[in-house]
């Protein structure tokens, strides 16, 4: 079987699955091309070497696609896998389902079921197609069992699994040393951790620089510390995100300092969905800057909340000073999400 990688996110969810399983091929894409961003995270997480990089770099969505796909087919034909598993939304993976289905190869989905339900949003468009396209979905919450349900997917083929993403970071929880990244990066003993990089907060430069704005109005409360992703660098900077003498830019961070750097964060402002489930663990406050989310059980169970740019400082002035409130962990959340894909698919690939 195949797995195929592209963005910072695959890899953590595919770390524990890989180590649970045998006898497989490691693709990566390229999708993520900068080394912070993809080769940092094999070595922190442990990964095989990929047994061939692609290469793709970067583009625009179609031609990013086109260019995976293109890469894809050539790998798929000279190997003949049995099935070829990806994960998550990004371009890698509806590339690779979209190759797969064409050349009838079984489709495996990790994180299936997942929904915004905002078209407008590229990760949506990607994940409801791979989900169609999937003979194994395998899900991360009861919610996306229901939202596939109700597309018209085989419940048959829906398995209920838990998180391998909090397998990753239940793994690795003594490797994320606060203290270490604080003196590597100087931060200070108390700030807020904040990651954008979403189309619709950092294409446009008038939302942009509305969200600059709030930046520095949180950064008046507590220092703001922000690992840029390449995506919107130059629009935040341009916006004069580092402006303001309490913000404190910092190049992408590799898998366990940036976690290491939420761990110790008083809040986080994101729109990435990987930071709200790993607050969700770590009991940071979190802060998301989008009018929803694909991952609500951060919300019921964890947490997060979904805010305005106009709540986002009363927000985070009030996350600064509420208590910390009881949380539940989500189900099936537990470290062992890894094993119970690698069983399902044995048992599929043995049938």
């Amino acid at each position: 079987m195949a797995h195929v990688l592209g963005a910072r996110p695959n890899f953590v969810k595919a770390a524990p699955v890989i180590a649970a399983l045998h006898d497989q091929r490691v693709i990566h894409t390229g999708q993520h091309y900068d080394e912070r961003m993809s080769e940092v995270f094999f070595r922190e997480l442990g990964l095989p070497e990929p047994d061939v990089n692609l290469g793709v770099g970067s583009g625009s969505h179609a031609a990013q696609t086109a260019a995976i796909m293109v890469a894809l087919e050539k790998e798929f034909i000279e190997r003949s896998p049995e099935l070829v598993m990806v994960y998550g939304d990004v371009n890698s993976t509806i590339a690779a389902a979209l190759v797969a289905a064409k050349l009838h190869i079984p489709v495996a989905h990790v994180e299936a079921g997942l929904r915004s339900f905002d078209l407008t949003m590229p990760e949506e468009v990607n994940r409801r197609l791979v989900d169609q396209l999937s003979t194994l979905l395998f899900v991360t919450s009861p919610e996306a069992v229901g939202h596939l349900a109700a597309e018209g997917v085989d419940v048959g083929r829906v398995h209920f699994v838990g998180n391998p993403m909090i397998d990753t970071l239940l793994a690795h929880l003594d490797s994320f040393d606060t203290e270490a990244v604080r003196a590597a990066h100087g931060l200070p003993e108390r700030y807020i951790v904040a990651t954008l990089h979403r189309p619709a907060n950092v294409d446009d430069p008038q939302v942009a620089a509305g969200l600059v704005k709030r930046l520095h109005e949180i950064a008046n409360l507590a220092d703001v510390v922000m690992p840029v992703h390449p995506r919107g660098r130059r629009v935040l900077t341009e916006a004069g995100l580092d402006d303001h003498p309490r913000v404190t830019l910092l190049e992408p961070l590799g898998y366990v300092d940036f976690v290491a750097a939420v761990r110790g964060a008083a809040a986080a402002v994101t729109d990435s969905g990987g930071v709200q489930e790993e607050t969700t663990i770590l009991g940071v406050p979190c802060l998301t800057v989008r009018p929803n989310t694909e991952r609500p059980i951060t919300i019921t169970h964890g947490t997060n909340r979904l805010v305005t740019p106009d709540e986002l400082v009363p927000a985070v002035e009030q996350a600064l000073t509420a208590p910390a409130g009881e949380r539940e962990v989500p189900p099936l959340w537990d470290g062992k999400a890894g094993p119970r894909i690698a069983r399902i698919t044995e048992g599929w690939l043995d049938g």
